[in-house]
């Protein structure tokens, strides 16, 4: 794997660690105080600038992948109709279908890492709204305990609980997607170990 291959795999697990941390159950307090240094520190917004330049990168990698992935697939498919890559041998089909995998596995690794990129910055800022209507709700429930609530206030707490509720589902579809997330990168290592036992390809070939 060459070595931007290797970085965008080093930030795609960085995703996967940060993925879990943002969705492990803390408590309200500490995820306040961890969410709320991570919104506001200006060391953490000049990392995450730093990282919207990388992903343009990640992008770029991803759309030369596709690229390439759909070229390789066109020439194999090509030399099948031709009769050139029997002609080969064992050899050159080998050749055409690691070349195959390759560009799949590079196509697969830049474009999780970009997708996997809006699902944390989406699963951020929920959980953020999602910390302040918790707030919002405390503050309101401790100013009408032991008064007789308004029809205003009324409301207002119904409209907050149904937005806690709201937002409390949408972070369990955030668990739900990381279990599956977790379950398609077992399949994809399950499929590549398949594939080098059954083709006997050389694992150092890169493209």
């Amino acid at each position: 794997m060459t070595i931007y291959y290797s970085l965008t795999f080093m930030l795609l697990a960085s995703e996967m660690a940060t993925f879990c941390f943002l969705v492990f159950p803390l408590p309200h307090n500490v995820r306040k105080s961890v969410f709320g240094f991570l919104s506001q520190s200006p060391i953490i917004a000049k990392i995450a600038y730093g990282l919207k330049i990388s992903f343009i990168f990640v992008a770029i990698l991803f759309a030369d992948a596709l690229q390439r992935m759909f070229r390789v697939t066109a020439e194999s498919e090509l030399a099948k109709q031709n009769g050139t890559a029997h002609a080969g041998g064992a050899q050159a089909e080998n050749s055409f279908a690691a070349r195959k995998f390759y560009s799949q596995r590079n196509t697969y690794l830049t474009g999780f890492t970009l997708f996997l990129s809006l699902v944390l910055t989406r699963v951020f800022y929920l959980t953020l709204d999602l910390i302040h209507s918790q707030e919002e709700y405390a503050k309101l429930k401790a100013s009408t305990d032991g008064k007789p609530a308004s029809p205003d206030a009324a409301k207002e707490v119904a409209e907050l609980k149904a937005k806690v509720a709201e937002l409390s589902k949408k972070d369990r579809d955030f668990d739900t997607l990381k279990k599956q997330a977790a379950q398609q990168a077992a399949e994809f290592d399950r499929l590549a170990t398949k594939y080098n036992e059954a083709t006997g390809a050389n694992s150092n070939k890169r493209d």
